[in-house]
């Protein structure tokens, strides 16, 4: 088996182990990504089956929509809800601690207050994402406005960081949000308090968002491989 092979069997596993916590009536906040593909493809299964009834999904990405759209999944915004029953969403990295680093897909902004508002969080990876200490692997991701690039720049190197403007793939000039706004990938040659670097880097006027998810995840649903067999372990 190739690794990509078994990699998309244990995304699949968890985003079924995911789609199957959703009851009939819920409203569920739909994560963006390749892993939360599925969890949306499951969900549209579900809904077909009649398995599932009378769900509405609240979108953290135009991807999101789409994939929501073409399997069936009823939308519907934050101002048409009083809350969120259950949030489902990817994750970059996940730390003993149950800390996020998201925003792989430049999606972090609208995916921390979806993910936020629900009464439960579902954070779904494979286990390549577990890590001792965030930044291990993935840079931090900042959401900011085009206008304040450099000043962005200058104030994130000054904290320590080492800022690279996130630029598109097989498209000229940098990635654009659905905001309309820039990321910049910050790396940090060591993250010792997560809730301390999240809030500082909030603060730096012109930053909207960035992808440090501190305190905000209830359950990890983490998929494994026992031999070429994929398995579901859960982190709570």
């Amino acid at each position: 088996m190739s690794m990509s092979d078994a990699v998309k069997l244990m995304k699949q596993a968890v985003a079924k182990a995911a789609a199957e916590r959703v009851k009939s009536g819920m409203v569920v906040g739909l994560g963006t990504g390749s892993t939360t593909a599925f969890v949306i493809q499951f969900l549209g299964d579900r809904l077909r089956s009649r398995e599932l009834t009378d769900i509405r999904g609240i979108p953290t990405s135009f991807q999101a929509s789409v994939l929501a759209k073409k399997y069936g999944i009823p939308l519907v915004t934050l101002d048409d809800v009083e809350h969120l029953d259950l949030a489902i969403d990817g994750a970059d990295e996940v730390d003993p601690d149950k800390n996020l680093i998201k925003g792989g897909g430049a999606a972090h902004t609208r995916e921390k207050i979806v993910d936020s508002l629900a009464d439960e969080f579902i954070v779904v990876v494979d286990s390549s994402k577990l890590v001792d200490r965030l930044g291990s692997t993935f840079p931090v991701p900042i959401e900011l406005l085009p206008l304040a690039l450099s000043p962005v720049t200058r104030a994130v190197e000054k904290m320590g960081g080492q800022p690279n403007l996130r630029m598109g793939v097989k498209k000229d000039g940098p990635v654009i949000t659905d905001q309309g706004n820039l990321v910049l990938d910050v790396t940090f040659d060591e993250i010792k308090d997560p809730a301390s670097l999240e809030a500082s880097l909030n603060n730096i006027p012109g930053v909207l968002e960035n992808g440090l998810f501190v305190g905000v995840a209830d359950i990890i649903l983490v998929g494994e491989l026992d031999g070429e067999t994929p398995k579901v372990r859960e982190i709570n």
